[in-house]
């Protein structure tokens, strides 16, 4: 829970670097928090096609730092954050894109600030 509310205490830095703790746990909480709102939203009777407003809210609210924390991952290996819209290439493109967000992080420093996992938080 603690990545999750770095994160969002960080909610449109987009300079820096991301470990892929940090990315994945935030992730997991999301979905998560994703599901219960669309379960609140179903309990209600909100949802219409199974989506109604309380989910809707949080994901508006929610994709900043979503963006942010994936730009960060992106510096975090070594990559630009427009790496993101390789995702916009059919199948391989989403591939990439998960390959890059489960990678290692870059060991040394590199041109956005140091290795996460060595500085002390």
């Amino acid at each position: 829970m603690n990545w999750y509310l770095k994160v969002l205490k960080q909610y449109a830095d987009f300079k820096g670097r991301a470990r892929r703790t940090e990315y994945w746990m935030f992730t997991l909480f999301n979905i998560i928090f994703s599901g219960i709102a669309i379960s609140v939203d179903n309990a209600t009777g909100l949802a219409q096609m199974g989506v109604g407003p309380i989910y809707g809210l949080y994901a508006l609210a929610m994709l900043i730092p979503e963006l942010a924390v994936a730009v960060r991952r992106l510096h975090d290996v070594g990559k630009k954050g427009v790496m993101l819209f390789v995702v916009l290439i059919p199948v391989i493109g989403s591939l990439w894109l998960l390959f890059l967000l489960v990678k290692d992080s870059d060991p040394n420093e590199n041109a956005y600030g140091a290795n996460p996992k060595l500085v002390p938080a």
